[in-house]
C-alpha cells in the first residue's frame, strides 16, 4: 500500500477554513478552525495601500484570480491603528479598541490576514470546480477543491439509480461508503462495513441522486432557493519548502476530495452546507456587537452547528494522522463518513534526527521495500511472502464486528480467528475455505483501517533483535504490560537486552519445544508495538579468480577452435582453386588442340564463330549446371582469403579476367584494354600484398596459440575461495550483482559454479535458487517464494521436494563456498 511520504502534522496543518459564495452576498469567510490561528509572519514596518501586496502572489495566480488582492493585516478599520504596545498585548481573544472608538474584531483576522481579503482570494472561478486550488503568501499554503453548482443550479447530476448495486468498500474501491443513519449514534471502528446502507447512498456520493421530491430529498427548485453558487473547505499550511506539493497533493487526494464529496451530497439533499453556514453568520454578527470573547463564541457554534463540529474532527484527527470519523445532522438523519491519509507501517531505513521523533517505534524492515517490480502484480507473490499481524487483542476486534453485524461479519470473524502471525495468507486460504482473493481483501480492509499490519510470518528459525527505531521512552509503561501480559516470561528489558547481545535464531531463547507457542506470542506482542525487527540474511554471488580463470580459458580455448576451423576451411578453398587451375590447363590444352584442327571442322556460322572467339579471348571455366538453369561465370582471381595459393606464376599463366566484361554490363566501344605489360605489374603487385598479409596473419595465429599452450589448464579444487595458484594472481573475485538478470559472461560463471556442485541434488538446486542471490531478497523467505506451504515444494522441473525449511538451508549452505552474505533488518 503506497503511502505519502510527507503527512499532516501540528507543525504544518495550522487550520480549517470554510469559504462561500452566493450570487447576491457575493463571498463569506464563515467558519475556521481552531480560533486562533498565528504563526510568525514578519510585521510590515508600514500598512500597504489597497492591492499593494499583489507582488506576495505569482503572477499566474493574479491572472487566474482576475480581481484585486487586499493583504493588509488590519484592513476596514476606520481611524488610526492601535499603538505597537496595544497590538504586542493583545490576546486575539479579545475585541482591541481604536484611538477612533472603532474596534477591532478577533474572528476577522486569520493567521495575520483580515478575512475580508482572504475570501476574496480563496472564491476562484468556476475553472477550478473540483480541481486542486493552491496559494501560497509568504510562508502560508492554502489548499482547496472549491465546489461550484452547477449552471443549471443543482449541485448534482441526476443519475438513475441501479436497482440493487453492493456498495464498494475500501479494499476495492479505496473509497468507503457515507452511510445515512437514524438509529445508529457512533461509526462501526472498521467503516465500510457498517450496515442499513439505504438505497441511496452509495459508496461513493457522486453515484447519489435525489428523490425527486418524495419527501426525502430537495428538487431543483428548492435547491436554488438558497442562492449559494460555491463552498470551498480551505487547508491552512506552513509546509517546509520542499514538502509543499507533496503535502498538498496528499490532502487534496485523501481528504479533501472526499470531505467535499460528503458536503456536496448533504447540500444536495437538504441544503445543509448553506444552512449551517448561514447559522454561523448570524451568530457572527450577533456576538460581533455585543463584543464576545471569541473562545466564548467558538464553544456557543460547536455547540449549535454540526457542520462547524465536523470541522474541528477535521482538524483534530488530520494533524494527529488518526482516522477522521465525520458525522453530520442533517434533518433526515446522521450522514457518517470516514476519512483518513493511510500512513506507513513501516521504515526502511533510519529516518535524520529532526524526523525521528514523529517516526520513532514504526517498525524498520526492509521486507516491503526490496520487492520486484513484477511481483507487486503477482498476488500468489503477496499471499506466500506476507500475513497479518492484528494491532489489537483479537476478541476485542471481534465484539467491533459483531456489534453490527453483516452478511459479511461471519466470514470475516472467521478470518480474524484463523489469522495468526505464523501463517502467511495462502495457509490462512487452505485452513479457512475463503478463497484468496477473499483473504487478500480482509487483510488490506483491516491494513486500511489500521488493524493490523502485513510482515513476513513470524518463525522459530527466524533472528529477531532489537529495533534500531524503537522508542526507548515508552520501555517503563511496555514493561508493566509485558509482565501483565506474561507474567512468566522475563522481563522485557532482559529479554531485549538477550536478543541482541548474541543474535541466533528465536528458537534458542525458548527453554522447551513446549514453550515455543508462548515464546512466538511474546515476538507477535513485541512486533506490535515496534520493539524488535527481524534479522536478515541477503546474498550475493561471488566467483572466486579460479572459476574466472576457468571461463577465460575455455573461452579463448573455444577462439582458438573456431580460428583452426576458419584456417581448415580456408585450406579446402586453396584446393578447391588448385583443382580448378588444373581443370584450366586442360581447357586451355584442348582449345589449342581444337585450333590446330579447326580447318578439319565444318564452317560456323559467323555468329557461332563470333561467339566462339569471344569465349577463347575469356578463358573462363564454366562449370556444369542444371538443365534450363543459367550457367555463371566464375573468374580465377586472386582471392584474399586465400593469399597462399596467390603466387607470381598461376597468377601469369591463368588470370586474364581483369578488363573482361561482365554479362551484364556489355564492354565500351571507347574502352581500350590495358597492355600485357600493365596486366602483369598489377597481378605481381597484389600478389605480394596478400602474401605479405598472410604471412602476418599466420605469425600472429602462431604466437597466439603458442602462448596459450604455455598457460596452465584449469583445475577444479575443492575450495575455490581458498586457490592461491600463480596464475590467478592477477585476478581479483567479482561480484554479480543480480543473478537473476544475468547475461555475458556472468552466465557463464553461474554455470560453471553449477557444475562444481558433486551433490546432484544441490546442482539441480542452483539454477532456481541464484535467482534470489541479488541483494533484495532475503534467504529466509526463499521457502516461501518456492511454494506456499512450507512442509512441501517443487524445484524446477524437478522431481525432489524440499519438505522443510531446514532443507532449504541446507542447500544454501552447500552453496556458501560462492556466497557473499550481508545481515540487516
Amino acid at each position: 500500500m503506497a503511502s505519502p511520504l510527507v503527512l499532516p502534522n501540528a507543525s504544518n496543518l495550522l487550520g480549517v477554513a470554510l469559504v462561500v459564495n452566493r450570487s447576491r452576498d457575493g463571498p463569506r469567510f464563515v467558519f475556521h478552525y481552531p480560533p486562533q490561528i498565528q504563526y510568525g509572519k514578519k510585521q510590515r514596518a508600514t500598512t500597504p495601500a489597497r492591492g499593494s501586496a499583489e507582488d506576495e502572489l505569482d503572477d499566474d495566480d493574479e491572472v487566474l484570480l482576475n480581481q484585486p488582492v487586499q493583504l493588509s493585516p488590519f484592513e476596514g478599520t476606520s481611524g488610526p491603528l492601535p499603538n505597537a504596545a496595544g497590538l504586542q498585548s493583545w490576546n486575539h481573544d479579545d475585541h482591541l479598541e481604536t484611538e477612533s472608538g472603532s474596534h477591532i474584531v478577533p474572528w476577522e483576522h486569520v493567521a495575520g490576514y483580515p478575512t475580508k481579503d482572504l475570501e476574496s482570494l480563496l472564491t476562484p472561478s468556476r475553472a477550478f470546480h473540483k480541481r486542486l486550488f493552491q496559494v501560497s503568501l509568504d510562508q502560508l499554503c492554502f489548499v482547496s477543491s472549491p465546489i461550484h453548482v452547477l449552471e443549471s443550479g443543482v449541485w448534482r447530476k441526476k443519475k438513475r439509480q441501479p436497482k440493487s448495486r453492493p456498495p464498494k468498500s475500501p479494499d476495492n474501491g479505496g473509497v468507503e461508503p457515507i452511510m445515512t443513519r437514524n438509529s445508529h449514534s457512533s461509526l462501526m471502528m472498521l467503516g465500510a462495513d457498517v450496515p442499513h446502507i439505504e438505497s441511496e447512498d452509495l459508496s461513493t456520493p457522486d453515484d447519489a441522486t435525489g428523490n425527486n421530491g418524495n419527501g426525502n430529498g430537495l428538487d431543483e427548485t428548492e435547491e436554488k432557493k438558497s442562492g449559494m453558487t460555491m463552498f470551498n473547505l480551505v487547508f491552512i499550511l506552513k509546509p517546509k519548502k520542499h514538502e509543499s506539493k507533496e503535502l498538498a497533493e496528499a490532502l487534496y487526494t485523501h481528504i479533501i476530495r472526499k470531505i467535499n464529496k460528503l458536503f456536496k451530497y448533504s447540500q444536495q439533499k437538504t441544503d445543509f452546507v448553506w444552512k449551517e453556514s448561514k447559522r454561523i453568520l448570524t451568530l457572527k454578527d450577533k456576538n460581533r456587537e455585543s463584543r464576545t470573547k471569541m473562545s466564548v463564541l467558538w464553544k456557543e457554534i460547536l455547540d449549535v452547528s454540526s457542520l462547524a463540529a465536523c470541522m474541528q474532527d477535521i482538524y483534530d484527527t488530520v494533524s494527529q494522522n488518526k482516522i477522521a470519523a465525520l458525522q453530520l445532522e442533517t434533518p433526515e438523519g446522521t450522514i457518517a463518513h470516514s476519512v483518513q491519509i493511510s500512513v506507513p507501517f513501516y521504515l526502511t531505513d533510519l529516518p535524520p534526527e529532526e524526523e525521528a521523533a514523529s517516526t520513532r517505534g514504526l517498525w524498520i524492515t526492509t521486507a516491503n521495500y526490496f520487492i520486484e517490480e513484477d511481483s507487486l502484480h503477482d498476488p500468489s507473490f503477496l499471499d506466500k511472502n506476507f500475513g497479518l499481524l492484528l494491532m489489537s487483542d483479537e476478541k476485542k476486534i471481534i465484539a467491533e464486528l459483531q456489534a453490527d453485524a453483516d452478511e459479511a461479519t461471519a466470514a470475516m470473524v472467521k478470518f480474524v480467528q484463523l489469522s495468526k502471525p505464523t501463517m502467511s495468507f495462502h495457509q490462512i486460504s487452505q485452513n479457512s475455505g475463503l478463497s484468496p482473493a477473499q483473504v487478500r481483501k480482509y487483510a488490506q480492509h483491516f491494513i486500511f483501517w489500521r488493524r493490523g499490519i502485513a510482515i513476513p510470518p513470524l518463525h522459530a528459525r527466524d533472528v529477531y533483535i532489537l529495533s534500531p527505531n524503537a522508542d526507548l521512552s515508552l520501555l517503563p509503561r511496555a514493561s508493566q504490560a509485558w509482565t501483565r501480559a506474561f507474567p512468566l516470561a522475563p522481563h522485557l528489558t532482559d529479554f531485549l537486552a538477550e536478543l541482541s547481545t548474541a543474535p541466533r535464531p528465536y528458537k534458542w531463547f525458548c527453554p522447551s519445544k513446549n514453550h515455543r507457542p508462548t515464546y512466538l506470542q511474546m515476538l507477535a506482542w513485541l512486533m506490535r508495538g515496534g520493539w524488535v525487527t527481524q534479522l536478515c540474511t541477503f546474498a550475493y554471488v561471488v566467483v572466486w579468480p579460479e572459476i574466472l580463470y576457468e571461463v577465460e580459458y575455455e573461452l579463448e580455448a573455444e577462439e582458438l577452435r573456431m580460428l583452426q576451423e576458419e584456417a581448415s576451411r580456408k585450406e579446402k578453398q586453396k584446393q578447391a582453386g588448385r583443382e580448378q587451375l588444373n581443370v584450366e590447363q586442360d581447357n586451355e590444352k584442348w582449345k589449342e588442340r581444337e585450333k590446330d584442327g579447326r580447318s578439319q571442322r565444318p564452317q560456323q556460322h559467323p555468329e557461332e564463330h563470333e561467339s566462339d572467339s569471344r569465349d577463347r579471348r575469356l578463358f573462363y571455366h564454366r562449370p556444369s549446371s542444371p538443365a534450363g538453369s543459367s550457367s555463371t561465370i566464375r573468374p580465377l582471381t586472386p582471392s584474399p582469403s586465400s593469399p597462399a595459393d596467390a603466387s607470381p606464376s598461376h597468377s601469369q599463366t591463368h588470370t586474364y579476367q581483369q578488363n573482361t566484361p561482365s554479362h551484364s554490363e556489355p564492354p565500351s566501344a571507347s574502352a581500350s584494354p590495358p597492355t600485357a605489360a600493365q596486366t602483369q605489374g598489377e597481378r605481381f603487385a597484389l600478389a605480394a600484398r596478400l602474401s605479405r598479409i598472410a604471412d602476418k596473419e599466420a605469425q600472429a595465429a602462431y604466437e597466439r596459440s603458442a602462448a596459450f599452450a604455455r598457460k596452465p589448464q584449469p583445475v577444479a579444487t575443492p575450495h575455490p575461495s581458498l586457490n592461491t595458484s600463480p596464475h590467478l594472481a592477477h585476478l581479483l573475485p567479482y561480484v554479480i550483482i543480480d543473478a537473476r538478470r544475468a547475461t555475458g559472461k556472468d552466465s557463464l560463471y553461474l554455470s560453471a559454479i553449477g557444475r562444481r556442485f558433486s551433490d546432484s541434488k544441490v546442482r539441480a538446486a542452483w539454477p532456481v535458487f541464484w535467482k534470489y542471490f541479488n541483494g533484495h531478497a532475503a534467504l529466509e523467505r526463499i521457502i516461501l517464494g518456492l511454494n506456499g506451504d512450507t512442509s512441501t515444494g517443487n524445484i524446477g522441473n524437478d522431481k525432489m521436494k524440499i519438505k522443510k525449511r531446514k532443507e532449504a538451508w541446507a542447500l544454501m549452505t552447500a552453496m556458501s563456498e560462492y556466497l557473499i552474505c550481508i545481515r540487516h533488518f
